[in-house]
């Protein structure tokens, strides 16, 4: 992943202790951006309307909404 884009941080940060070893063993998953976009391909693909296949294509319009809906959050915080 390009590392200039902001991504948002994880979308599901995990804190695990490691009860045995006391160990970090957190994990942080998929960037909020990811998710984002995953989110907003999901419903392009569910319109009944919509029957582009071509993927390259949807799945940089999904990037395009998550890189909104980020910019949008940074206003609300």
């Amino acid at each position: 992943m390009n590392q200039s884009i902001e991504d948002g941080g994880p979308a599901f940060p995990s804190a695990v202790l490691d009860e045995k070893t006391l160990t970090d063993r957190s994990t942080v998953g998929m960037s909020l951006r990811d998710y984002f976009a995953a989110k907003a391909m999901q419903g392009m693909c569910a319109n009944s309307d919509f029957n582009d296949t071509q993927w390259d294509r949807i799945a940089k319009e999904a990037y395009l909404a998550a890189d909104a809906l980020l910019t949008a959050r940074k206003g609300t915080h």
